[in-house]
């Protein structure tokens, strides 16, 4: 390609609304612009690198035998409707003349296990693989930095049957090899994290993190043992430390006014350790009360899984009247109505001479006690993990990171198998459901992860993998027929190679072609200018624009092959180490 035909227009200055890193490269290169809220073109030089992160994906998928299909982007109400999911918030919904409902799909479990009920009979089909590389639409509340999170974005989701939850495993795992491999053929190795299923369901699940300052979610990893998990799903390590504190009498204090917290932290002059807050829920017709700490956050997923439940609602203030007496902000353990569970994070048990909510507006009560002042209650781990709580696999502390995710691969097993009656004849005859994987990785998001770990001060330093062109030859003075000459032959010489070449014959001055080069982050240049004279270029790695070797004409093509060849070998090498 000659840049004097490419289309890729640069900008010098930062768009206003752009707020990270991979955002306001991706604008100021021209790899993208902007169509409105989270929704954006891809202009020639992002395609390409789209492109080449898909040719990656293909080809690792296609070593673990997976097989691609296209599924419609625009799915039937019906499919979602059998699943429960079609109320889902995040679904663009639309109907069509006859009234029919349609959504743009997000994910595409019901329209895969569809497609395999009605075609896979018998268990010698199985097992089966299928994937494909599409746009989808997700009605984000929020559309924010870009491709990290739009209203509409490209992604690989596939999808694996298996007989046997065996089966399942080694499906997972060659999936877990094709994510690995490709994310180091691409340049970058995200933090593999335990995970919550969210939307999706299903049961073990793992995501991929590319760790890095704009990341949106917050990780927690042991540095001792390499346990790492994101904040939804965390464990935290339950280590007794009884208090040597002897319990005193309680007594109830007015509080006019104090809520919250702080408030009623300030008003009682206490630390917020020692309070506990008492949350209650509701869930199809049930109340449940959560005891915490009152500097901690209640994970609304692991008070789910504690009580049994798929979701959790925050009770309506007349059901907190009913159950508490009280107006909303002063529920508490002691004198609490009658609630379906109480349940209290393990941090609970520690904690003597506590404060809490009087169960009446404006009254809380000091020194409380468990199983003095009210009914021992279950326990469990209900509490966000904070850096610094106990490792659960170790007696290591958790640090903290922020994490962009990348890919996500779930054990669905018969979750929407079950719900769509899809399954198929076993050897022994009997009628079993198909046991079920997906995978999912955000391929435009992994451009902007790449670009989040890979770049400086004058723009990106993209992996020669993914890079919109392998090499660019930076012809200074197109007038000058000598260099012309020169890097016309370079260009020639490396294209028949085999070389993905930018022969950069602008009509510009050296610096524009200098920072434009830069800023595309092409991973090898070769500068034709003065040296012409004497027969030689400058070869230079933008990851180290530093080090630069001047070569004989002669010899540049072999040279830059070299380097090529050694720049691949290094993300091969890593590829390898996945296990």
């Amino acid at each position: 390609m000659r840049a004097s035909n490419m289309f890729s227009p640069t900008l010098r200055e930062v768009p206003a609304d752009a707020e990270i890193i991979s955002h306001k490269l991706l604008l100021r290169a021209g790899f993208i612009r902007k169509v409105s809220a989270g929704i954006y073109d891809y202009l020639p030089l992002g395609y390409k690198v789209l492109g080449k992160i898909q040719n990656i994906l293909r080809e690792e998928l296609a070593r673990q035998g997976a097989q691609e299909i296209l599924m419609p982007a625009l799915v039937s109400g019906d499919l979602y409707k059998e699943t429960g999911r079609w109320d889902l918030d995040v679904l663009f919904k639309l109907k069509d003349r006859k009234n029919a409902d349609y959504a743009i799909g997000f994910t595409h479990e019901e329209v895969v296990t569809d497609i395999v009920r009605r075609d896979v009979r018998s268990y010698r089909q199985l097992p089966l693989n299928l994937y494909q590389i599409q746009t989808k639409g997700r009605d984000e509340a929020r559309p924010r930095a870009g491709l990290v999170r739009g209203r509409e974005f490209i992604m690989m989701d596939a999808y694996s049957f298996d007989s046997s939850w065996e089966d399942l495993d080694r499906s997972y795992h060659k999936m877990f090899i094709a994510f690995g491999r490709t994310f180091r053929r691409c340049g970058i190795a995200p933090q593999v994290v335990d995970a919550d299923s969210g939307a999706i369901g299903g049961k073990e699940n793992q995501e991929y993190m590319v760790i890095c300052d704009s990341g949106e979610d917050t990780i927690l990893l042991c540095p001792q043992c390499g346990y790492s998990a994101n904040a939804e799903k965390c464990e935290i390590a339950h280590r007794d430390h009884p208090s040597s504190e002897e319990p005193v009498p309680m007594e109830r204090v007015a509080t006019p006014g104090a809520r919250t917290i702080e408030q009623v932290a300030s008003f009682l002059k206490i630390s917020p350790k020692k309070l506990v807050k008492t949350l209650i829920y509701e869930h199809e017709g049930k109340v449940y009360a959560f005891l915490i700490r009152g500097d901690r956050e209640l994970n609304e997923s692991k008070a789910a899984r504690a009580a049994g439940v798929k979701s959790l609602e925050m009770a309506e203030p007349d059901t907190v009247q009913r159950v508490t007496g009280a107006e909303t902000g002063f529920a508490g353990p002691v004198g609490l109505g009658r609630v379906d569970r109480l349940i209290a994070d393990n941090e609970i048990r520690n904690m003597v001479n506590y404060a809490a909510g009087g169960c009446e507006t404006d009254v809380h009560i000091i020194n409380v006690n468990t199983g003095r002042d009210f009914p021992e209650p279950e326990y469990a781990d209900l509490r966000i993990a904070v850096k610094g709580d106990p490792c659960p696999r170790c007696h290591g502390k958790l640090q903290t990171e922020k994490g962009m995710e990348v890919g996500h691969i779930f054990k669905l097993g018969t979750l929407y198998s079950d719900k769509m009656n899809a399954g198929f004849l076993a050897e022994d005859g009997s009628e079993n459901p198909f046991i079920m994987g997906c995978y999912g990785m955000g391929v435009s998001r992994l451009m902007s992860a790449i670009i989040e770990v890979s770049n400086d001060k004058d723009g990106m330093i993209l992996p020669v993998s993914v890079a919109p062109f392998e090499v660019s030859v930076i012809l200074v003075n197109p007038a000058d027929e000598t260099q012309c000459a020169m890097a016309t032959r370079l260009y020639e010489e490396l294209s028949l190679a085999g070389a993905d070449v930018l022969l950069d014959d602008r009509d510009e001055r050296p610096g524009v072609k200098f920072k434009d080069n830069d800023l595309w982050g092409i991973p090898i240049q070769v500068v034709v200018g003065k040296g012409a004279a004497e027969g030689k270029a400058e070869l230079s790695l933008r990851r180290d624009k530093q080090r630069k070797e001047s070569v004989p004409i002669d010899g540049a093509s072999a040279a830059v092959l070299d380097l090529r060849g050694r720049l691949y070998e290094e993300l091969s090498l890593r590829a390898g180490e996945v296990r």
